[in-house]
């Protein structure tokens, strides 16, 4: 695992676009993703695929901040995606992931390591350091919807979520599971 020193989680800002860029590749992290899927329907997802989604996505950075970068030194390694709940529709069009109650939470959608660090840790700094920038923003509530799998090991493409040891290490509770495989998570921050 990189030294805690040269770690550090930045909030992904205009001027931080050709490092998503490249941490995302070609690929845009999967499959021409670019972290749109909780934003969008699944036919707006399948019409944008790939470039369209990357506009959409670089579209949304030049107006608001929707997520986290992890570097280590001035190398991106990884990416969170975390904002508040009413920013991803598709988490209240889905039966497992509709909403507990009326709380105003923040949701953490993705996470992003780069393949060759990946089981080193990272995921579980960088969500630490997604739940200060949200908690920086205002956010009282964070909620995760991370996988628990049926069995190891899980191919990374299922894991974009996060899986729910990396959430109990950076100190959420399962509060809801309406699938065997699905928690929603839980994590309270005070303000200062």
């Amino acid at each position: 695992m990189p030294p805690k020193t040269a770690f550090r989680v930045e909030p992904l800002t205009p001027e931080r676009w050709d490092d998503l860029v490249e941490l995302f590749g070609t690929r845009g992290a999967c499959g021409g993703c670019w972290c749109m899927t909780p934003r969008l329907t699944r036919a707006e997802y399948e019409k944008h695929k790939g470039d369209g989604n990357k506009r959409k996505l670089r579209a949304l950075v030049a107006r608001t901040v929707p997520g986290v970068l992890a570097y280590v030194g001035a190398r991106p390694v990884g990416w969170c995606a975390i904002e508040p709940r009413t920013e991803f529709p598709a988490l209240s069009r889905s039966r497992i992931l509709a909403p507990l109650d009326d709380q105003p939470v923040w949701s953490i959608v993705c996470l992003f390591v780069r393949k060759e660090l990946r089981r080193q840790g990272i995921s579980s700094r960088l969500v630490e350091g997604a739940v200060a920038h949200a908690k920086r923003h205002g956010a009282r509530l964070i909620e995760a919807y991370p996988v628990e799998p049926k069995q190891d090991p899980m191919p990374d493409v299922f894991a974009y979520t996060g899986t729910a040891a990396t959430f109990l290490r950076a100190g959420f509770r399962e509060v809801l599971r309406r699938s065997p495989t699905r928690p929603i998570m839980r994590r309270a921050v005070r303000s200062r």
